[in-house]
């Protein structure tokens, strides 16, 4: 029989900002990663926006990101998997 090891798991605090222009990442600062999503906070919009835009920005499946807290708030807790906590700061300042 199998064993299950944990994942890798990293939490990330992030500010987003929705209805920006287009959708990027601004800065780290007080702790949080600032994102901008284009898109509407209307109907989970731009939670559903957010999760796209991290995939893609660092390489990961959609499903290897999830909300954890601040579904409705502009401050979130993101659980990603399959990245070291280095592994995302270093993409997520522009270092791919």
């Amino acid at each position: 029989m199998a064993v299950l090891m944990p994942v890798n798991q990293t939490r990330i605090a992030i500010k987003v900002t929705p209805n920006a222009g287009r959708s990027q990442v601004v800065d780290f600062s007080n702790g949080e990663w600032r994102i901008k999503i284009g898109a509407p906070p209307d109907k989970g919009k731009a939670n559903k926006e957010l999760i796209i835009f991290l995939s893609k920005f660092l390489g990961l499946r959609k499903d290897n990101i999830e909300i954890l807290t601040g579904d409705k708030s502009h401050h979130k807790i993101v659980a990603i998997t399959g990245l070291s906590q280095d592994e995302i700061t270093k993409k997520l300042s522009g270092g791919n």
